[in-house]
């Protein structure tokens, strides 16, 4: 019997071994970006709804992302609903097509309500995929469902709801305060970049035809690799026939008063300095790259328009801003998590909305302009290292030879690893 028990052992370990990995959920993909998504190929998105008020901007949203059938947009659609009266969280994948039951209860109403909107959008639209999912957990760990169907479905962009939403007058209030830790633990903790959903309204476009629209889409740069990834997404929609992107750079001029390197840190040491002001100028070149390809890529482009302007203080960077043309529907603009600018500089002294970032915080604020929708967009910066990106996607035959890497969206000052970074509600 002992022998009998050895040999078994010995031939069931390996076997089981092989078929279960469970490793092989951590496995790493280089789409994680808008930027390093490429441009024939296919274009993952993550959507999380709380209520159906969520869906018809996060819709228009897609039909300007430009889906062709050589990058068509696959979307994972993920219904939040909050865990009550059950002992565990479920995550429910469901069927596209209708049932035809009737709802049991609210919740399902809703999800069914989600469902037909995005099928009927997959119908209309060609070149969209939709995958509907639902959510069910408590608040304090939505976070985790949401972080890990990204991983799973290795999207490049997760679009969350901001927590406030537009009343009748104009203004913005919060609708429920767990939706902005759920967005603030997202932020901390996602495998993708990440965009934050400032709904003011996006169905307000017209039809020109079939499947075209008008939109007229603003991206404000300042720089880093937020902005980098807003120019990403916005270069993106641009090449949509019914889409007119203007994009606005932002540059400091003669008489700013530029901000110490280390002004975040407590007694510097000259290393820590040097290391800050090198990589400082490797961001500076990073945007200077971009934008020169960019402008290259679209100089011809009859619908995108490029300026510049010469700010030396927050006070001018907000007239900059508050004189762009008010037909604008759309902002996109990068959170500027890290980012130390004379432009920038004392607009989050009154900042009510941090995740935001100081330019989107003032954007989304009730005092500013409320006929426009904005996208507050972090990118992924947990990448460094794996090269170009031009391999590993999900189903390419490279991705057994990737190396593992720690997940995470890593800034200054550095996050906790992925699972440990995590806001609880203020009482």
């Amino acid at each position: 019997m002992v022998i009998v028990a050895v040999v078994m052992t010995a031939i069931i370990s390996p076997i089981v071994t092989t078929i279960y990995r469970p490793a092989r959920k951590f496995t790493p993909y280089k789409r994680r970006t808008i930027q390093r998504t490429k441009p024939d190929g296919e274009f993952r998105v993550l959507v999380c709804i709380h209520t159906p008020r969520n869906v018809p901007t996060i819709i228009n949203l897609l039909d300007a992302s430009h889906p062709t059938k050589k990058s068509p947009i696959c979307t994972y659609v993920l219904h939040l609903v909050e865990l009550t009266g059950r002992a565990s969280a479920m995550l429910i994948v469901h069927n596209t097509r209708k049932s035809g039951r009737p709802a049991l209860n609210r919740t399902q109403a809703q999800s069914d309500h989600i469902i037909n909107a995005f099928e009927n959008f997959e119908q209309h639209s060609g070149f969209v995929s939709v995958n509907p999912l639902t959510a069910v957990s408590p608040y304090s760990t939505m976070h985790e469902d949401i972080c890990n169907v990204a991983e799973d479905k290795r999207v490049a962009l997760i679009i969350v709801p901001f927590h406030k939403q537009q009343t009748v007058d104009g203004g913005m209030e919060a609708t429920n305060p767990a939706f902005r830790t759920i967005n603030q633990n997202v932020l901390a903790n996602a495998p993708c970049s990440v965009g934050i959903l400032v709904d003011r309204g996006l169905s307000g476009s017209t039809r020109l035809a079939a499947n075209q629209i008008a939109h007229h889409v603003a991206v404000l740069f300042f720089g880093g690799p937020d902005d980098r990834e807003a120019l990403a997404y916005g270069w993106r929609m641009c090449e949509h026939s019914g889409v007119n992107l203007t994009v606005l750079r932002f540059i400091v001029g003669e008489n700013a008063v530029e901000p110490p390197v280390a002004e975040a840190r407590r007694n510097p040491s000259q290393r820590e300095m040097l290391t800050v002001a090198t990589e400082t100028d490797r961001e500076r070149q990073l945007d200077e790259d971009y934008i020169n390809a960019f402008r290259a890529r679209t100089m011809d482009d009859s619908s995108v328009v490029y300026d510049e302007k010469v700010v030396n203080h927050g006070e001018e960077t907000v007239a900059a801003i508050r004189s762009v043309d008010p037909m604008h529907d759309l902002f996109i603009v990068g959170r500027g998590q890290g980012l130390i600018s004379p432009v920038t500089a004392g607009l989050t002294d009154w900042s009510e909305c941090p995740e935001l970032g100081a330019i989107g915080d003032l954007l989304a604020s009730s005092d500013f302009a409320a006929t426009y929708s904005v996208l507050v967009v972090q990118q992924y910066v947990g990448i460094e290292g794996l090269g170009d990106g031009t391999a590993g996607t999900p189903d390419s035959p490279n991705r057994q030879h990737e190396q593992q890497i720690e997940f995470g969206n890593r800034r200054p000052p550095p996050q906790p690893p992925r699972g440990q970074a995590f806001f609880q509600p203020q009482p």
